[in-house]
């Protein structure tokens, strides 16, 4: 489908102001733009393109309708994900630490907003994806990732900032090709109902969803998170072995980053979050409970022949 050429007018315009540095004047272009039901998409080389939306501005997407560019090559180094459920100031903090830490890598930042009242405090970098209130935190995780640009992807948490350099040392760990997805917090279990932190860095049973780095390609090869999970724990349990199943490695790697309260945790009833907990583990177990394969310590060895036991943990994590 192909733009408008007064959107192509008014897109080289605002190319022309982002290039003096009116970063104003771009914005108003863009929100005009916008307006026709049009979004630019600014390419590395300082080229853009025009894309369509699929809903009317000022109008909540569905995020089926998000559109995906994963078919696509990729155009930037790295892109970086969040799903916003509310206190968008978590989410702004780790954007302006990100913005600090690029250097010369190419960044994609993008914010699936699913609380009805997306705002411009996000900046002119970040692709902000309005979603319908009421959208599941997997679903919101899925419509944001479908818009990878980057060779490599961190879906994060905004309770987690750096503090230093984070792209170098994920680069690093996936030059490896055995390695799934990365991150600094890992988890693993004897029994597959209880996940405990990992002892350090190296192979895991799964990353936790405070900061999972991967390979765009991932997305593909291990499939998107199960949009089942409409509350966020044990969603990165169990695309942590998709990953696994997938023939790859979770592994965890020291990185420079501040994890600050994980808000929907704290926010959340003791009697709510124990509920959504119970149900999202189950759904958990009821396609991996006998993988057994998948597990660092394998199947567990019980007096008697009896099978594992335990209760899956109650922390604010995973």
């Amino acid at each position: 489908m192909q733009a408008p050429p007064e959107l192509v007018r008014l897109a080289e315009q605002r190319a022309q102001a982002r290039a003096a540095k009116d970063f104003r004047e771009a914005d108003a272009i863009r929100d005009r733009i916008a307006s026709a039901g049009w979004t630019v998409v600014d390419e590395p080389d300082g080229t853009f393109r025009l894309e369509p939306v699929a809903a009317e501005h000022g109008q909540p997407l569905g995020a089926q309708d998000v559109a995906s560019v994963l078919d696509e090559p990729a155009t930037m180094d790295v892109s970086v994900h969040w799903v916003c459920e509310g206190w968008p100031e978590d989410v702004e903090r780790a954007i302006r630490a990100f913005r600090n830490q690029a250097g010369e890598r190419s960044a994609q930042y993008v914010v699936a907003d699913v609380t009805g009242a997306p705002d411009d405090r996000w900046g002119e970098d970040v692709e902000v994806l309005g979603l319908e209130p009421g959208t599941g935190w997997a679903a919101a995780r899925n419509a944001g990732l479908r818009r990878s640009r980057g060779r490599i992807v961190l879906a994060m948490d905004g309770s987690v900032e750096p503090t230093g350099d984070v792209f170098g040392p994920i680069e690093a760990a996936l030059s490896d090709t055995t390695i799934g997805v990365c991150g600094p917090f890992g988890i693993v279990t004897t029994d597959l109902r209880q996940f405990d932190e990992a002892p350090g860095a190296g192979p895991c049973d799964a990353i936790e969803g405070y900061l999972m780095a991967f390979r765009r390609e991932m997305l593909t090869e291990a499939g998107f998170f199960d949009e089942k999970f409409k509350w966020y724990r044990t969603a990165d349990i169990e695309w942590s072995f998709r990953v696994k199943d997938a023939g790859y490695r979770c592994e965890v790697i020291p990185l420079p980053v501040d994890k600050h309260e994980h808000r929907m945790w704290f926010e959340t009833s003791p009697r709510e979050r124990a509920r959504w907990s119970k149900r999202n583990f189950y759904r958990f177990l009821d396609r991996w409970r006998d993988r057994w394969d998948l597990v660092l310590s394998g199947k567990p060895v019980e007096p008697g022949g009896t099978g594992p036991g335990g209760t899956g943990g109650d922390d604010e994590g995973s």
